[in-house]
């Protein structure tokens, strides 16, 4: 299986790669970024592209620069890329959570008709997009466009990720946060074991969807416990 991964210095991202790289079905990774992730394996491919609003540099015939067909001959992707909507307003927001994902993945899906596409969302998404949570709607109008477009298509809606194995967060109140929670993670397991998660687990589930699918297309809850 060859799989691209966007997103992966975040702490979603971190833990998909890692499990990316450790499973023996999957032969190569390619990683889609503006910084590099510092993670060495021979498995791992990483292309360092600026403008995340056009991606068509990177789907070409092959015929031009160095890299142009990079996201071609893909069976899967895993779209971990986003950002807190704290400070933002909608129209900014949507830019880069909308946008940015749909640049992404009108391109895959044209190079790769059937590829399986996992994109991250979030607990108390809302699918409707009218609902009164900005983030909320936002993340739900992109996870119907990325439905729509690829019928291997998923979201999934993890609500408390638990991050292991060295994974960390970049943004700081974040990694405050989790600093505070970890020592709780058992209690928040018994008292809510649906709400939470760990970076292994959720890498793992995204991973199964590539291999196996699911019926069930909006995943969260138990489906990633």
């Amino acid at each position: 299986m060859r799989v691209v991964v966007f997103g992966a210095t975040g702490m979603v991202g971190q833990g998909v790669l890692r499990e990316c790289l450790l499973a023996e079905d999957v032969e190569s990774v390619l990683v889609v970024g503006r910084t590099a992730t510092g993670v060495r394996h021979e498995k791992l491919r990483e292309v360092l592209h600026r403008d995340f609003t056009d991606f068509s540099a990177l789907a070409g015939d092959g015929t031009g620069p160095a890299g142009s067909a990079v996201l071609a001959g893909l069976d899967a992707c895993f779209f971990c890329l986003g950002v807190s909507s704290v400070g933002l307003d909608e129209a900014a927001y949507t830019r880069i959570t909308y946008d940015v994902t749909l640049a992404a993945a009108r391109v895959l899906a044209a190079a790769n008709p059937r590829l399986t596409f996992v994109y991250v969302s979030g607990a108390g998404t809302d699918s409707t997009g009218q609902g009164r949570s900005m983030w909320a709607r936002v993340k739900g109008r992109t996870e119907n466009a990325v439905l729509d477009l690829f019928p291997n298509g998923y979201a999934v809606r993890p609500g408390v990720i638990l991050p292991l194995h060295g994974v960390r967060s970049k943004t700081w109140w974040y990694r405050a946060a989790y600093a505070v929670a970890t020592p709780l993670y058992p209690v928040l397991r018994r008292l809510a074991p649906r709400a939470v998660t760990t970076s292994e687990q959720l890498g793992r589930t995204m991973l199964r969807l590539a291999r196996e699918g699911s019926p069930t297309r909006v995943l969260g809850g138990a489906d990633l416990t």
